[in-house]
């Protein structure tokens, strides 16, 4: 299985990534939105998309958007990890397609349980 991380932050990309190797997924990492289609175009597709919502380029919310948006990507499941914790934030995200919500700081066991929550590594 296949997840992509898409956040600015080197740390927080190799924070998650080790979360989701230990998961048994094959990482594919983004610094940000425009770049995160780009390798989903290369790939393909993925089993999972996580993705920040601060990024230059293009933001995580523009990402979500431009997702689905194209047919293709309507059903990838969406993971939202983000500092933004407001509930018109929140509202908003899941208004544009993301499956979950996780706010930063976390843990490999909130990962797992977003996951789960998403039909993912039941």
């Amino acid at each position: 299985m296949q997840a992509l991380i898409v956040d600015d932050s080197r740390t927080t990309r190799r924070l998650i990534g080790d979360i989701m190797r230990a998961l048994n997924f094959d990482v594919i990492e983004a610094c940000d939105g425009q770049v995160a289609l780009e390798r989903l175009t290369e790939m393909g597709t993925a089993d999972v998309v996580l993705v920040d919502w601060n990024m230059p380029v293009m933001n995580g919310l523009e990402f979500v958007k431009a997702l689905r948006a194209n047919p293709a990507y309507v059903n990838v499941p969406l993971l939202m990890v983000t500092t933004e914790t407001e509930m018109d934030q929140v509202s908003l995200a899941f208004k544009a397609g993301v499956n979950e919500y996780l706010m930063k700081p976390f843990d490999a066991d909130m990962v797992r349980s977003k996951l789960s929550w998403i039909g993912i590594g039941d």
